[in-house]
């Protein structure tokens, strides 16, 4: 079981930035890959960006590559998301999720959510 805890979110204008968290706990954790997603129209979800559990490999989406980074550090528990250059068009909820398998799995078939946390951008 891996429990995740968000936080991070908050009120920023066009052109800003923001760091969101996602604190993780059980001993799955070091072999976890994660994932952000936010919610997207015609969809149930959209994807933001995955890590694979050692940290080497990385995948974004790609209309937000160059302006978001996904990085882990599994000594603190810890991974997170630092948004720069946020667009109106990036204010959603923001979700952690993880995979108890691969970087594939924790894309299209996360085993863990955490909660949520809202990032608006206002112009």
């Amino acid at each position: 079981q891996v429990q995740l805890v968000v936080s991070g979110g908050g009120l920023v204008q066009a052109g800003g930035s923001l760091r969101l968290s996602c604190a993780a706990s059980g001993r799955t954790f070091r072999r976890s890959p994660m994932c952000w997603f936010r919610p997207a129209p015609g969809k149930r979800r959209e994807f933001v960006a995955a890590i694979s559990w050692s940290g080497d490999t990385t995948r974004y989406a790609d209309s937000l590559k160059g302006r978001f980074t996904i990085s882990r550090d599994n000594a603190k528990n810890m991974v997170s998301l630092q948004m720069n250059s946020l667009k109106v068009e990036d204010t959603a909820v923001y979700y952690c999720a993880a995979s108890t398998v691969d970087i594939v799995g924790v894309v299209n078939r996360p085993d863990y959510w955490g909660q949520g946390t809202q990032v608006t951008v206002s112009s």
